[in-house]
């Protein structure tokens, strides 16, 4: 029985304290949301960051090459598996494609120019492509290809 009567004391002292707690201000600041926001914000960007690529839907070939640093936003030329060519993302014809990739092209001859063959693709429409551009000068020419999974 005393045990039964020395915890309610106990219970009405905490509950005293408890009420003191209450009314001070809380100077603890919660980052919980903060943390949620960012890492949704992350998903997001990790999500996008892929789309923002250039928008012709090609399967690249895989090569050990590595990749190359570009300091300005490159021509790239795509040809897709039906053996289309693509400016950026525009449909052109093999007999336009030097007019317009020298009103593109800002620093002359001397502009870098990547092309994307899928690895479906003709490989003569890519040498052609490929030709058309050296013949007009152009001898800045890259292949674009996706790294070897795995290494």
């Amino acid at each position: 029985m005393g045990m039964t009567a020395s915890g309610g004391g106990g219970s009405s002292g905490r509950g005293r304290r408890s009420r003191r707690s209450r009314a001070r201000p809380m100077s603890d600041i919660n980052v919980t949301p903060l943390v949620d926001v960012m890492l949704v914000l992350l998903i997001v960007f990790m999500v996008a960051a892929p789309l923002l690529t250039v928008g012709v839907p090609i399967d690249l070939p895989e090569t050990q090459a590595r990749s190359l640093n570009t300091e300005s936003k490159p021509i790239t030329i795509s040809v897709n598996a039906q053996g289309q060519v693509y400016l950026g993302e525009d449909l052109v014809d093999t007999a336009n494609l030097i007019e317009q990739v020298a009103s593109q092209a800002v620093n002359g001859t001397d502009e870098r120019i990547y092309v994307r063959g899928d690895a479906s693709a003709d490989y003569g429409t890519v040498m052609q492509v490929m030709g058309l551009l050296s013949g007009a000068g152009y001898n800045q020419i890259g292949l674009i290809t996706a790294p070897v999974q795995g290494q």
